[in-house]
């Protein structure tokens, strides 16, 4: 017995609306890691490191933040040719929001620890736990909650940064 034509064509919705919804939450993820990857590179420019710095068996602080964000931007550049799963773009996320974080430490440190570079590392902190907690086991990259808080993080992130001079 088949099933009538209706229930067919409200499964072949639901469908469509997941993989929208997935695809939506990949771009939002995406936008995150993007936006955290920028704030990295700038820290890193900012101390003077350099791509040429990462190494595979990473030892120091620079090597370490170098390589942390060569392996960020290639997985952020393999996203658009993976299956589309919130929870995996959301570590992506994840990961270059805690890159940025390395960085800043080390943007702190190089600069000196004024009022705006203490500022700055403090909202990378907070936007690398914001996205880890929206890639965590509760929100599994789709909690609407997490990520706005999550990206409300990553803008202040943002923000701290460039008043400290990094970006």
């Amino acid at each position: 017995m088949s099933e009538p034509a209706g229930t067919e064509q409200l499964a072949t919705s639901q469908r469509e609306i997941g993989s929208t919804s997935e695809a939506a939450f990949r771009e939002k993820h995406a936008a995150r890691a993007r936006r955290a990857l920028d704030r990295a590179a700038a820290a890193c420019a900012y101390a003077g490191i350099e791509e040429r710095d990462a190494r595979a068996v990473p030892r120091e602080p620079a090597e370490k933040v170098a390589n942390a964000l060569r392996l960020s931007a290639q997985v952020l550049g393999e996203l658009a040719h993976s299956p589309l799963d919130p929870a995996a773009d959301a570590r992506c996320a994840r990961n270059a929001a805690a890159a940025a974080a390395v960085a800043a430490q080390i943007a702190r440190d190089h600069g000196g620890a004024t009022e705006l570079s203490v500022a700055a590392y403090r909202a990378a902190l907070k936007a690398s736990q914001s996205a880890m907690q929206a890639a965590g086991s509760e929100g599994m990259g789709r909690n609407e909650a997490l990520n706005a808080k999550a990206d409300t993080a990553e803008a202040d992130a943002f923000l701290a940064a460039k008043a400290a001079g990094w970006l």
